[in-house]
């Protein structure tokens, strides 16, 4: 198919309409809200030309398309969708489009410069879900005496209408992830770059721009999320002439990728979703993650990893007990974290030396994982394949395996450098250990962490750039290794959350949210990490009393309420536990296991209350028969007793029983009459429950309560 062509691409809500008329590049005339059946050629191509801009005063004297891929040659004067060169020359392409293949959600546009000597194939998709997803490949088409194409960077775009007029996207640091930032969307750039060779605790995760004031339930927006686990870009721009755009894209290092002939680069996938509010935006991410082959289908298995019970004190007396505390409680995972292999009593030394330490474990790993699954539970096991202490013997058999540019070594981060992946020997050491402990050990699950920045990343011997031949490692690493062990399960951690992107959620079936357990701050991490990831994809663990990376104290129904909207953990020594917490821990992780198929399968829904110290979120069923609310009170309220709160997501034509879900139902704080309602629940039909509300009960600050909505 070719000249003439006009494509409207239909899904779950929305519409793209792209207008692949004349030898450019594609333009998207149209991203959001489905425009309905019957937009045959003839209304297509009208509605192309009633969006054609007059030309304005000294500006060129052509109308400037706005492509998928913008070029300068076309008289865009924005960021360039291409940058690169080939000895100086060609910098500026000129792609015309030479086949144009549509499918029923899906169209592939295939274009050359034969100036430049490149030929680029763009894929842009509708999913299932109502998320759009646009890759492209640039591959050299030039003589072998021509010199390379240095390419620099391929950046993606999606256009936003003049409406969308504020900007979120994510910040945050080490025990603080998804942190959101907005401000106007004025003209001119604002660029999120991330260089830490990972996604990064401060990624922007999802590039918003929407109407004034959006919030959860309201106002429209539109988003960008790179799927990508090396550096990546994100842009929002304005430009004077009032084109708006959001892009993506990998970043790539000076001298990095260089294209010789017949050599070829592709993009990672740039996915973009449009909403009425944050809600529907992340309910198309969670539609895709959900419906791809690789989605965890079996039942979220409560998960005690036992790193802040014992940290690096292994001792297999203690071990044995909190395994066997653990099945008292009802959980079904175990997981031994750092300090198992040799030389690992501290975070100086023994990473890379991925063999169990026979001084702390004489019989191996053995006696611990036979207790383990004694008692019904699965045994998993802590590794960090990717750094390497200068202090193992790795690292001195090997000093050439650590990314450096070769006349000196970065500087160490939590005392550890970055092993190269790039060196055929060190990738196949690597995956031959993880083989063999995954074997050996009958494994069914690796927390498989990344606990520093690639700072000075370079490929010895030569010195150049290494982070893009990292991140293909790790993925072709990690698929690999799942291959050869079909059961397998593996988490990423990094730092916590600092690998959360749809590129690595490829290759594994749950992220580590962050490090940090604190109850009041993981209501903020997993409230925004959601935008992104579904619920049975956030690692969410119930930790100590105290927390360890905080000092704040809470109650055990705030901290194992955080965690029953996540893939619910343990993460405290239950050695040092009373029986009281423990019965009432039992509680909550029975309600865990009765509410799954809901949690990890439901519409993730959040309240846009008016008090910012009261918060709402729940998971409501897709045939809308039953929902589960949380009520946090995050701080205390300017004013007592507090308002109405409403139930979001109901079918407004149903009538549903609404009342407080034990053990979640006990409330703290409340000193005065108990509310009307609250013992005996009320009966309201669902447009007056997302309209209205129900009163909201007197909590003392950083508390929660559960609330079921049930359809009668």
């Amino acid at each position: 198919m070719r000249d003439g062509t006009l494509v409207h691409l239909r899904s779950a809500g929305t519409s793209l309409v792209l207008d692949c008329t004349g030898a450019g590049l594609p333009r998207i005339l149209h991203w959001g809200d489905d425009l309905g059946d019957g937009l045959d050629q003839g209304v297509l191509a009208a509605l192309a030309r009633a969006e054609v801009p007059q030309t304005a005063s000294n500006n060129v004297d052509v109308v400037v398309p706005v492509a998928v891929l913008p070029e300068q040659s076309a008289g865009w004067l924005g960021t360039p969708g291409l940058t690169g060169h080939r000895a100086g020359a060609d910098f500026s392409t000129a792609f015309a489009v030479t086949s144009v293949e549509a499918a029923e959600r899906a169209l592939t546009v295939t274009a050359e410069d034969r100036t430049a000597a490149l030929v680029l194939r763009l894929e842009i998709e509708l999913t299932a879900s109502g998320l759009v997803r646009q890759r492209a490949t640039v591959s050299s088409t030039a003589a072998a005496d021509r010199a390379p194409f240095a390419l620099s960077g391929v950046l993606l775009t999606l256009p936003v209408p003049e409406r969308a007029t504020e900007i979120l996207d994510m910040t945050g640091r080490h025990l603080r992830e998804r942190t959101p930032q907005r401000h106007a969307f004025t003209i001119g750039t604002h660029l999120r770059e991330n260089r830490k060779g990972r996604t990064g605790t401060d990624a922007a995760t999802v590039h918003v721009a929407g109407e004034r004031g959006f919030g959860f339930r309201s106002g429209e927006v539109w988003g960008v999320h790179v799927a990508w686990s090396g550096n990546q870009r994100s842009l929002a721009e304005r430009t004077h002439t009032g084109a708006a755009i959001l892009g993506g894209g990998e970043l790539l290092l000076a001298g990095e990728l260089a294209l010789g002939a017949g050599e070829s680069y592709t993009t990672p996938w740039v996915y973009g979703s449009w909403g009425r509010g944050l809600d529907e935006l992340a309910a198309r991410f969670h539609g895709y993650l959900r419906g791809r082959e690789g989605h965890p289908r079996t039942p979220r298995p409560v998960t005690l990893n036992v790193w802040e019970a014992v940290y690096f004190d292994h001792d297999l007396g203690k071990l044995t007990k909190l395994a066997d505390l653990a099945a008292e409680v009802g959980a079904e995972r175990f997981v031994l974290d750092d300090g198992w292999f040799r030389g690992r009593r501290h975070d100086r030394a023994g990473l890379g030396d991925w063999y169990v330490d026979e001084g702390v474990w004489p019989g191996g790993l053995h006696p611990l994982a036979r207790h383990v699954r004694s008692l019904g539970i699965e045994f998993g096991l802590w590794v960090e394949p990717e750094m390497v202490n200068p202090d193992s013997d790795l690292a001195r058999a090997h000093p050439e395996w650590i990314l450096a540019t070769g006349d000196r070594l970065p500087p160490e981060s939590r005392n550890q450098q970055v092993l190269d992946l790039g060196h055929a020997g060190a990738y196949a050491y690597i995956l031959e250990r993880l083989d063999a402990l995954v074997t050996e050990y009958e494994l069914t699950y690796l927390k498989w962490d990344h606990n520093r920045d690639l700072v000075d990343a370079g490929h010895s011997p030569t010195g150049r750039a290494g982070v893009h031949a990292q991140t293909e490692a790790v993925y072709r690493l990690l698929d690999e290794l799942r291959a050869r062990h079909p059961g397998l399960e593996i988490e990423s951690c990094s730092s916590g959350g600092g690998r959360v992107d749809l590129g690595i959620l490829e290759r594994t079936d749950r992220v580590w949210t962050s490090d940090c357990i604190d109850a009041l701050e993981r209501q903020q991490i997993q409230r925004f990490t959601g935008l992104l990831l579904p619920p049975e994809l956030m690692g969410a663990h119930v930790g100590a009393p105290t927390a360890h990376t905080t000092g704040r104290t809470h109650a055990l129904g705030f901290r194992a309420g955080t965690a029953l909207f996540g893939h619910f953990g343990i993460e405290w020594d239950l050695t040092r536990s009373t029986p009281e917490d423990r019965a009432a821990l039992t509680e909550w992780i029975a309600l865990y296991k009765r509410l799954r198929p809901l949690l990890h399968g439901g519409a993730v829904v959040r309240g846009d209350h008016p008090d910012p110290a009261l918060w709402t979120h729940g998971v409501v069923a897709h045939d809308r028969s039953r929902a589960v609310y949380a009520w946090v009170q995050m701080a205390t309220s300017a004013v007592s007793p507090p308002g109405r709160v409403t139930l979001p997501g109901l079918d407004p034509d149903a009538t549903y029983r609404v009342a407080p879900l034990a053990p979640g139902d006990r409330l703290a704080g409340s000193r005065a009459a108990t509310l009307p309602w609250w013992n005996e629940g009320v009966t309201l039909p669902g447009r007056a429950l997302a309209t209205v509300g129900v009163r909201a009960p007197i909590q003392w600050p950083e508390r929660l309560v559960l609330i079921e909505a049930v359809r009668i």
